[in-house]
């Protein structure tokens, strides 16, 4: 049969009880024939509690101390969980991160994994034991030599089950929670939310990273990256669940498991065209209004960018294609002449797109391909960012420049380029799931140069600061002596660092100062179907500007489309715009 990782979280073994069950689900899958390592967090609060016994003592205590504190919780799991396993006949060891062989990077409190040493795991397979690991946790040697006991940060268990599941090339990883699988959104706040029984990684990723909490990404990422068989499953029931799909297999390389080139792949968009509108209303259903025009009139729009608004204006960017572009300007005049507001158009330009497994959950990432093409001369008129993509619009005559420029920065092949690619997206999905981030800042830097080099030097001053940036918006009105806005969204608890990083920066660009917008919360459309279906963006619009909500921003990908409403707002505009997309219970739409 087959070799099964199966990881079950805090809740699932948060009592006696619940330990029991578990151990009979374990003795279940062991009695069909399956070969299993099971991975386990601390049971129910431990962690929190630990961590305020911690504070009781010091508000800042070493992270050495806090690994070796915290690392305790899952002991005591695997423990107790071998122990309810042998009372069943069922042999059970239990091992630590490090005695299973999980070696990390020399980092405290958020330890990426290097390596899964599996000699004596399989040993332990091979004589017919069940292996209890405790997750969270490995091991790394200090500049001296010396093992030292890490801890992976977050949803650290999820990470030591998939990378368990990469290293040991198990048939399937199946996390096991509370829920009976991945939904379309928070059941919390949308009761009629449905089960997915599929959903892509790169999906997932998305979902992840805009709050979903079921998987923390950087579980996904491995999923992803090695063609895990990710599942995710009810501790409760025997429901199938959901299960993640990956398109590629990277063999391991020597960079270490989760230190892999985080960007695989790179793609040119040719022949694309912008449409610029500016000083448009601020109120509710002109984004709707205009973008239902233009789906009507059968133009497929690409990306599209709302800045945050100056006093009662907005601006609104979009792409389509050169060949679209005269019926989209003569469809979006309409609009002007009836609401007000200035158009402008241009053509000849390209899209180009970096790709990869949570490439915005690592600051330097976006920097990088800024810097690198504001190096080569190249300017950026549009931005675009997401977990799995970062995309500028630039000059089509400087697409190839910056093909060659990327591909060298990044250290891609020929193989993983792809210029023009076929339309993606065709049998999936329009939208697969929706996601409130309530945890959102937004703030914007106005009056920045007009230059090539002005977003890299932004995105490189808050990575350097450890700062990732959820959304990057360049606004398409030129201030009075040539300068421009960038507004950014951020999570809350990032803002005061990123004012104090980036103060050395504005005091180089006279003029330029950093402002706040107003509370927001960010909801998200996801789904792979998108590229492949005209109008997605225009309904969710309407369904927001139907519930008298107001957008604040704008920020679109290819499998994903972000606005930024009221932080009021944000539990109706979740609602609204999972019932536009169908995906409550009743409706098997997307199923």
């Amino acid at each position: 049969m087959a070799l099964l990782v199966q990881k079950f979280g805090g809740t699932s073994v948060g009592t006696v009880q619940r330990i029991k069950a578990v151990a009979k689900r374990i003795a279940e899958s062991k009695d069909i024939g399956h070969e299993i390592v099971v991975v386990v967090s601390a049971m129910g609060q431990t962690t929190d509690e630990l961590t305020a016994l911690a504070k009781g003592i010091s508000s800042n205590p070493p992270q050495r101390e806090m690994d070796m504190l915290l690392s305790t919780g899952e002991q005591v799991s695997i423990a107790l969980l071998s122990i309810a396993l042998n009372e069943l006949g069922i042999q059970a060891i239990s091992m630590t991160g490090s005695q299973v062989g999980i070696v990390t990077e020399s980092s405290h409190g958020k330890a990426r994994i290097l390596e899964v040493r599996t000699e004596r795991l399989r040993k332990l397979i091979n004589e017919g034991l069940v292996v209890v690991v405790a997750g969270f946790q490995g091991t790394s040697l200090s500049s001296g030599g010396t093992a030292e006991i890490t801890t992976l940060g977050r949803g650290g268990s999820d990470t030591s089950a998939v990378a368990l599941a990469t290293a040991l090339n198990a048939e399937a990883c199946e996390i096991y929670t509370d829920v009976p699988g991945v939904l379309t959104t928070d059941p919390r706040k949308v009761p009629n939310a449905q089960l997915m029984e599929k959903v892509s990684c790169d999906e997932m990723l998305e979902l992840a990273s805009l709050g979903a909490a079921v998987l923390h990404p950087r579980a996904v990422e491995i999923a992803r990256n090695y063609g895990v068989n990710l599942i995710v499953r009810s501790s409760l029931s025997n429901e199938p669940g959901t299960t993640l799909t990956s398109s590629s297999k990277r063999p391991l390389g020597r960079e270490g498991l989760e230190l892999g080139k985080p960007v695989d792949g790179l793609e040119l968009v040719e022949d694309q065209a912008v449409v610029g509108l500016s000083h448009v209303p601020d109120q509710p259903g002109i984004a709707a209004q205009l973008f239902e025009n233009l789906s009507q009139g059968g133009i497929n729009v690409d990306l599209i960018i709302q800045a945050t608004h100056e006093g009662n204006s907005n601006d609104i960017t979009f792409t389509v294609s050169n060949q679209d572009l005269e019926k989209a300007k003569d469809l979006s005049e309409k609009l002007i002449q009836s609401l007000g507001g200035e158009i402008s158009t241009q053509k000849g330009m390209s899209k180009i797109s970096i790709s990869g497994a949570g490439i915005m959950g690592r600051p330097g990432i976006a920097a990088t391909l800024f810097d690198t093409l504001s190096r080569t001369g190249i300017n950026l008129r549009l931005i675009a960012t997401s977990e799995v993509k970062v995309s500028c619009v630039i000059d089509s005559k400087l697409g190839v420049k910056g093909i060659r420029a990327i591909s060298e920065a990044f250290e891609l092949s020929e193989s993983q380029i792809n210029i023009n690619p076929k339309n993606k997206g065709i049998g999936e999905p329009e939208v697969r799931g929706v996601a409130l981030d309530p945890d959102q800042a937004q703030a914007s830097v106005r009056k920045v140069p007009d230059k090539p080099g002005t977003a890299a030097a932004l995105c490189a001053a808050l990575a350097d600061a450890g700062i990732s940036l959820d959304a990057i918006v360049q606004s398409e009105r030129i201030n009075n002596g040539g300068s421009r806005d960038i507004s950014f969204t951020l999570k809350k608890d990032d803002r005061n660092k990123a004012g104090n990083a980036l103060v050395p920066l504005l005091a180089q660009w006279p003029g330029a100062t950093l402002e706040d917008g107003p509370p927001v919360s960010r909801i998200s459309a996801v789904g792979a179907g998108m590229p492949a279906t005209a109008g997605t963006a225009g309904r969710m619009f309407r369904a927001l500007a139907d519930a008298k909500i107001n957008i604040e921003m704008i920020a679109t990908s290819e499998i994903r489309t972000s606005c930024l409403v009221s932080a009021n707002d944000g539990v109706r505009a979740l609602q609204a715009v999972h019932k536009i997309f169908n995906l409550d219970r009743n409706n098997k739409a997307n199923s």
